[in-house]
């Protein structure tokens, strides 16, 4: 798939609705709600997730981190939290993400694939077919606790280019993104948004400065 010439921003571990409304403020076009995990920051409660994605402006879309990979259970959480999209964090079963489709129509799919080798292009290439787009993280789920997100780290940046010109769905960028790198990355990868967590926080909450800045960067990226 080609390069996006702007891309669109997610800022992830929304925590309040206060700091939803900010990255709102910012320009941010998705939300990120996370829902319980074996590992990673900003996990809330599926209570807190539906209040927040209730007050969302219709044009910006809230995504489910849910480390779930069971049909039934992913969409009970979906009907319980009410989000557009659902970001699918670990790696599911065969069939899953076609019984996610039929039981939620018009509900968007984001099946994550954490880059750790080149087994990762390959990984994401069979599964871009069954999902809405895919997101690039530097977890890794093959830990005894797994790692689905929110490391901090970043990865082997030459593989995401690769699969963003091998996938044909919309590519999010996540993993270690900061205001300071998130330039090159974009000049790099050439992703259709760009994702962070603990990027534009301090002391675990949402940052107005660093956020400013991160979109600045964002902007500036793109001219």
């Amino acid at each position: 798939m080609r390069a996006t010439q702007r891309p669109k921003i997610k800022i992830c571990c929304i925590g309040s609705v206060e700091e939803a409304r900010l990255a709102v403020k910012y320009g941010a076009s998705a939300l990120g709600l996370v829902s319980r995990m074996p590992s990673g920051p900003g996990v809330i409660s599926e209570e807190l997730i539906a209040e927040i994605a209730a007050g969302v402006p219709t044009h910006v879309a809230t995504f489910l981190l849910t480390s779930d990979t069971q049909a039934d259970a992913i969409i009970a959480q979906q009907r319980r939290t009410r989000v557009t999209t659902l970001q699918l964090v670990d790696r599911l079963p065969h069939g899953t993400h076609r019984a996610l489709r039929d039981a939620l129509p018009g509900i968007a799919l984001v099946q994550v694939v954490h880059v750790r080798g080149p087994e990762s292009v390959v990984e994401a290439a069979a599964i871009a077919p069954h999902v809405d787009a895919i997101l690039l993280d530097s977890g890794n789920p093959e830990l005894s606790v797994k790692e689905l997100g929110g490391t901090g780290r970043v990865h082997d940046w030459q593989l995401s280019r690769q699969i963003r010109e091998r996938i044909d769905r919309p590519l999010f960028l996540a993993g270690g993104l900061r205001p300071d790198n998130v330039g090159e990355a974009i000049r790099r990868i050439g992703p259709y948004a760009v994702d962070l967590c603990t990027g534009v926080r301090t002391e675990g909450n949402l940052d107005e400065t660093k956020l400013a800045a991160f979109v600045q960067a964002v902007e500036m990226a793109s001219l």
